[in-house]
Formats: structure tokens, sequence, C-alpha cells
């Protein structure tokens, strides 16, 4: 079933998320829902932004960063030096986010050291792995 709005209740469940991280959100101004007297209502974007802000919030951004990254998928400036930035913006969120999976990348490759160590010390001890 295709919903025009869903609860607050449908996207905590979905996310498996509280109802106080996504009113943070909006009191961050990261979402913006609709009001109905006391119920908030949320469309198909503010979805996809509750999907964005967690992948990004997943891999270190932090909520003020998120903000700065959330904007590109906003309307379009139509004034050429801000495109200008927010191209710019861009560049350096990309460059941030492939410094830190070559960061993963070497972590990942130290715990496998890390591992085979253990488990040549394991074999040394005469422990079958």
């Amino acid at each position: 079933m295709k919903h025009d709005h869903y609860t607050i209740t449908e996207l905590t469940r979905e996310f498996g998320i509280s109802t106080r991280t996504l009113r943070f959100y909006e009191d961050e101004g990261l979402i913006k829902p609709t009001r109905r007297g006391r119920t908030r209502l949320y469309t198909h974007s503010d979805r996809h932004m509750v999907r964005r802000i967690l992948r990004a919030r997943k891999v270190g951004f932090s909520v003020e960063e998120t903000g700065k990254l959330l904007t590109i998928y906003h309307e379009l400036p139509e004034d050429l030096s801000k495109l200008d930035r927010m191209i710019a913006q861009i560049e350096q969120t990309r460059q941030a986010l492939r410094q830190k999976r070559r960061d993963l990348e070497d972590l990942l490759q130290e715990l496998d050291e890390a591992e085979e160590t253990c488990v040549e010390r394991l074999a040394e001890l005469g422990v079958k792995t």
C-alpha cells in the first residue's frame, strides 16, 4: 500500500529509531514534517531524507556535517556563485568520504594481521583452529 504520508510511529518502526531521534532531527532542521494538530505527518521526501540522515550518521558524520551534506538534496540555487560553492562542498565531502574509506581499509587490514598473529600463536601453543 502506497502512503501519501507516514506517521512518526511508521518511520520509527521502519528505521529502528526512537521518536525522540526523529524529533531531534526535526529540531535541527534536517526534516520538516507537516502537522495536523499535534500529529506529525512525513512525506516521501521526509522518509528519504531520514534514510540519508541515518546513512550519514552511520558513517560518522556529525549532525552539522549531515545538515551540510543534505543541502545537495534541496532545491538547487540559481546563483552561479552559490552553485560553485555547492560543487566545491560536494567535492570536499567526496574527498572526506574517500579518505574515510581508505582509513577503514587500513584498519581492516590491521585487524586481519592481528587475527593472523593470534591464529599463529594458537598453533604454536598446539591449539587447532
